[in-house]
């Protein structure tokens, strides 16, 4: 159990211990349908060895975490959600992974062993700090000198197919403004330039992002892909308010527009990332 004194991000804590982490636990296998094509560009740009000490940040249900395992010496996941590292930490079991542990924490304070990793990854897991240079400063000082940084993270709503979908949605019931910048969020580093600002305003240097385009599956047709899409812990949320003759309207204008991207083998959307990736310096700048 998470020390509540050393959370910060509460409203995330909250969030992701109620439905939002609920419903990603108890629907491991579309997330990680969703999620699975950024594994293999995310792993080989972190470069990991078998001798390395990994923290994956944000680890959810721990697909990273066990992936990263495979090929490191050791590996430990850390998240704010309990559901969640409970599935984790079943999938760990169940896969004979002895040398992966998880952590319930918040990785912006959590008080981490100063040089005691050697990578640092993060599969979505980095957009929701409440204060990122705080957030990647702790990160960088868990990391051994030289230590290795990789996260994927989402570039702006409107280059995602994605966006095709909440504008049918939109047609019907109020959604957010997507084109407004994001202290944090899932778009928090959409705009690379700021990404580079925290970074470096972290202590990181030789950072680098990348474009990273792949496609995901939303489902196995457009009615179940919607289905998915409106139990969604942030829909249900934006809908809540909602007129029930709305949400069917919605629902309904989600079906028709996953409708163009289904094919014989599910429903699959081109979505486009960013792959960023850093190295804290030989000589850590805490020292």
């Amino acid at each position: 159990m998470a020390d509540e004194n050393r959370i910060v991000n509460t409203q995330q804590y909250e969030a992701w211990n109620g439905y939002e982490g609920r419903h990603w636990a108890e629907h491991q296998s579309r997330y990680d349908a969703l999620n699975d094509p950024v594994n293999t560009p995310l792993l080989e740009a972190a470069g990991l060895r078998g001798t390395d000490s990994v923290l994956d940040i944000g680890c959810g249900n721990g697909r990273l975490t066990r992936l990263a395992a495979r090929t490191a010496a050791r590996a430990v996941g850390v998240d704010l959600s309990a559901p969640m590292l409970e599935r984790a930490r079943a999938s760990a079991a169940g896969e004979h992974l002895t040398h992966v542990t998880h952590l319930q924490a918040d990785a912006q304070v959590h008080p981490f062993e100063s040089g005691s990793f050697d990578v640092a990854l993060s599969r979505f897991g980095v957009m929701f700090f409440a204060d990122p240079v705080a957030a990647f400063a702790n990160i960088g000082h868990a990391l051994r000198p030289g230590g290795r940084l990789a996260f994927v993270c989402p570039q702006p709503l409107a280059r995602m197919d994605q966006a095709e979908i909440f504008a049918a949605v939109a047609g019907h019931v109020t959604l957010p403004d997507f084109s407004e910048k994001q202290e944090t969020g899932p778009a928090a580093f959409a705009d690379p330039d700021r990404t580079g600002h925290v970074l470096s305003g972290a202590g990181f240097e030789s950072i680098t992002v990348d474009p990273l385009e792949v496609a995901q599956t939303w489902g196995t047709d457009a009615a179940d892909a919607a289905t998915f899409l409106f139990g969604w812990g942030p829909m249900r949320h934006w809908l809540r308010d909602a007129a029930p003759e709305s949400v069917t309207r919605a629902h309904r204008a989600a079906t028709d527009a996953f409708g163009a991207y289904a094919t014989n083998r599910g429903v699959h959307l081109t979505a486009r990332y960013w792959l960023v990736t850093a190295t804290w310096p030989e000589r850590d700048a805490g020292a």
